[in-house]
């Protein structure tokens, strides 16, 4: 690899200061110095017996943050009980909070960060960064761990496909267990459609011609977070591999240096500008946080949007009665897409982790366990309308409109289930620079092929950046 320009390796700096893994000084020159912060001591372990596999210290506190976001708090609270219930000595401190990097920075700097963190939203903390640099705590014990309804039965052999893989980066062991099982793709009203005496679109040639027709009705045909464009990826980047290949993906995760410039994601991002240069884009999107959009797309002000599972519980407050709210898989292009209908990004969210320094490892894998049996996946899917990668759960359940067709959607795709790894991998690269890069575009400030060039240059960057951790499909 070739050194890095000043320019990137100040960025690569500023992305561990941010994360507490460098001290920066209080002057305009940074310096990447590791931090001197030990932390305090472990506790000691408990006896392990089958009732405490992991050897957990009854006596010892447990201390969680939890991202508050469209999943809320209240699963984690609940599964809390449970720990306290079986470790009636333990204190249990519980903080949720939407600013997951601000709130931990200086815990990390400190050398006391929390036993377990749901790493989420807009200020996750760089799963890549945090792996590289040795910070997170080995979770193959807890996947070895027998689960918590059958003894008979590991937890890694309870997770849905390819769910405990996800935790390994590069060949690594497991250091992130993934807890919710998001469907991504395009989401829409069901009574919209029905209005528009329309059904969703197969085809780009459909979408457009939908489009064109709200349109004239007074409804635009997309809305999206504009204040967070990486969004966007969510129906983008199945959509690139439902046109190219499985192998279209894997580029961009590998950051090879023509990962952009691939046909298939011209002809995306091209097909995506049209409905800029169209006006199907609702006024004023640019501007909106992921919550302003998601509302003005339950207002009917759009008939679709870019997003996850976890929108209908984030905008249930919003959402009217008879909405009648899908998501489908992106619209093929044409009839040469190399992967079939139904082509959709699925898989873990939520990752949760537990700190290399945490001083109680040992409860916060314990609490994990604890969420993955039946009893606590089923209460965070009745709580919040969407799945665990507890394999089950559903059972007895009634499952709203959107979690329905998300399952729905799932079942259609079957094996052609595709699963971006940047998203993982190299967190700022995607949310700021091929996020700006298409929020950019999507605002009609550059084409399609400037937003390639200046994605493939910040790609083509972090793998030139040898202070940067890199991994790749095996």
């Amino acid at each position: 690899m070739r050194s890095t320009s000043d320019h990137s390796r100040r960025d690569v700096i500023k992305r561990a200061a941010a994360l507490g893994l460098v001290a920066v000084p209080a002057m305009s020159t940074l310096a990447a110095c590791a931090s001197s912060a030990t932390g305090g001591d472990k506790v000691e372990k408990g006896e392990k017996s089958a009732a405490n596999p992991l050897g957990v210290n009854g006596n010892a506190p447990l201390d969680v943050v939890i991202f508050d976001g469209g999943f809320g708090d209240q699963y984690a609270k609940d599964a809390e009980a449970v720990y306290r219930k079986k470790f009636p000595d333990a204190e249990v401190k519980h903080a949720a909070t939407q600013k997951i990097q601000s709130v931990l920075q200086p815990r990390f700097n400190g050398g006391t960060p929390p036993d377990l963190i749901d790493n989420s939203g807009a200020e996750q903390m760089d799963l890549g960064v945090l792996v590289g640099k040795d910070q997170l705590t080995d979770l193959t014990p807890l996947l070895d761990a027998p689960s918590y309804d059958d003894p008979d039965k590991k937890v890694r052999d309870t997770l849905r496909p390819g769910v405990a893989e996800m935790g390994r980066f590069d060949g690594d062991p497991v250091h992130v267990l993934y807890y919710a099982y998001n469907v991504h793709g395009v989401w829409y009203s069901k009574a919209a459609l029905d209005k528009l005496d329309a059904e969703y679109p197969q085809t780009w040639d459909d979408m457009l011609a939908l489009c064109a027709k709200a349109k004239k009705k007074g409804i635009a045909g997309w809305t999206y977070a504009g204040k967070n464009p990486y969004y966007l990826s969510f129906s983008l980047f199945p959509f690139m591999a439902k046109i190219g290949g499985r192998q279209v993906l894997d580029a961009i995760d590998n950051l090879e240096p023509d990962a952009w410039r691939d046909p298939a994601v011209k002809a995306a991002l091209e097909a995506y500008y049209e409905l800029q240069q169209k006006g199907y884009i609702l006024n004023g999107t640019p501007g909106l946080s992921h919550i302003e959009s998601q509302t003005a797309w339950t207002e009917g002000k759009a008939l679709f949007i870019p997003n996850g599972s976890w929108v209908e519980n984030e905008s249930k407050a919003t959402t009217p009665d008879d909405f009648g709210l899908r998501v489908a898989a992106p619209s093929g292009l044409d009839g040469s897409d190399k992967m079939p209908a139904g082509t959709l990004w699925a898989a873990g969210g939520e990752p949760f982790v537990v700190p290399a320094k945490a001083k109680n490892p040992d409860g916060g894998m314990e609490l994990l366990r604890t969420m993955l049996g039946e009893q606590s996946s089923k209460n965070f899917t009745r709580q919040v309308s969407s799945l665990t990668s507890y394999d089950g759960g559903t059972e007895g359940l009634s499952l709203p409109p959107g979690l329905t067709s998300a399952v729905d959607a799932l079942d259609k795709a079957g094996d052609n289930i595709v699963n971006p790894r940047i998203k993982d991998w190299y967190v700022a690269l995607w949310k700021e620079k091929v996020g700006g890069g298409l929020g950019e575009m999507m605002a009609g400030r550059i084409t399609p092929a400037e937003a390639v060039k200046k994605i493939q240059a910040y790609t083509d960057e972090a793998a030139n950046d040898d202070s940067v951790k890199h991994y790749q499909h095996q």
